[in-house]
């Protein structure tokens, strides 16, 4: 199959070596002109968990990536969501799938409603995570792959389409899909704003002075009880919308591949095991400028709207925002147009559901 990935990060580069292994034909394209080596006939080499090195197709504009592609996926950092939802409408067609890797701050109503706006029909099939972890080198053609998950949540818009779309995500990537109970419980099962949260915030000055440190292992006892009550109010959220998520301590053994143990406990294996990876090393990090914004900022509005205030994430992005002197709530781009403050949690729940009208 023809994949475009929108996307030029460790993410966007390990998924294409991924796809390419397989057999498919994925081109990537990314906004930022980051992809300049390989369109110039270098060499994609991926490492770890995945073992690549091919010739893989950069595209010169997001129309080249897009059309005549057999399946979209956006794989790059939220605040760059709405960017590349905006340069690939025009050129999406009806019935033309789009995977949102992964997914945030209900992208993919915004995404919907734009389309909505052309006539355009098409199945949006979002994730609550990532397919692997892994950092991009240097050079910017070479990706060491950390992990591949063993399970991923996922879920389509409109729901009627979550067979096919789970189909699909199989196809491409193989039996690592957990169907979850539409848009909304994936909005409520992305993890990694609440335990970057608990992570950055207690080891912020590390990532200041610019220290190298195993952010495994610095997910202490006390880092690790306070990602467990950030879990708590966001399973209590999803409780309120009568939804099943999945638990943090699920989340850590399933994506990581340790037994099931306290939060700290399963950083402390993954660090005895060399697999704990290694926490940002500067505060200008996605830990607090992606997952603030597109992370925090939704659940709380979340939290709200079902009655159930997660004080916990409001704090945290009051405090960051005060460490950083930057109003982080103002950030996120895809909110503001959606409105949904001003939904009850039946009609929330039915916008998540449901293909919008234009």
């Amino acid at each position: 199959m023809r994949i475009g990935i929108l996307g030029a990060g460790a993410i966007a580069c390990g998924m294409a070596a991924f796809l390419a292994k397989a057999g498919h034909q994925p081109i990537l394209w990314s906004p930022s002109g980051a992809l300049r080596k390989l369109a110039e006939g270098a060499c994609l080499t991926a490492t770890g968990a995945v073992e690549f090195s091919g010739s893989v197709a950069a595209a010169s504009d997001c129309a080249e990536a897009v059309v005549g592609a057999d399946a979209i996926i956006v794989a790059l950092p939220a605040n760059g969501h709405r960017l590349v939802f905006d340069a690939a409408v025009p050129h999406l067609k009806s019935g033309q799938p789009v995977i949102i890797s992964s997914h945030s701050s209900f992208g993919a109503l915004y995404l919907s409603k734009r389309l909505a706006d052309r006539g355009i029909r098409l199945p949006i099939i979002v994730w609550g995570t990532t397919l692997l972890t892994g950092r991009q080198q240097s050079d910017g053609v070479s990706v060491s792959v950390n992990t591949i998950r063993q399970k991923i949540d996922v879920a389509t818009l409109p729901k009627s389409a979550a067979v096919d779309g789970k189909a699909l995500c199989t196809e491409l990537f193989g039996e690592r899909f957990v169907e979850r109970d539409g848009l909304l419980a994936i909005a409520l099962s992305n993890l990694n704003p609440q335990n970057h949260l608990g992570i950055a915030l207690l080891n912020l000055t590390r990532m200041e002075k610019g220290e190298r440190w195993g952010q495994g292992e610095y997910v202490t006892p006390a880092v690790g009880q306070l990602i467990e009550a950030l879990d708590l109010e966001r399973l209590r959220i999803a409780e309120s919308f009568g939804l099943s998520v999945r638990t943090v301590r699920e989340h850590f053994s399933l994506s990581f591949h340790v037994p099931m143990s306290s939060v700290s406990e399963m950083n402390q294996q993954m660090h005895r095991e060399g697999r704990g990876g290694f926490g940002p090393a500067t505060a200008d990090s996605r830990y607090i400028y992606e997952d603030v914004p597109f992370g925090l900022v939704p659940t709380s509005l979340l939290g709200r709207i079902a009655g159930s205030p997660a004080l916990l994430h409001e704090a945290g992005t009051s405090l960051f925002s005060a460490a950083m002197g930057r109003n982080l709530v103002a950030d996120n781009d895809l909110l503001p147009d959606l409105a949904l403050d001003e939904l009850s949690p039946t009609a929330l729940t039915a916008l998540c559901e449901e293909w919008p009208t234009a």
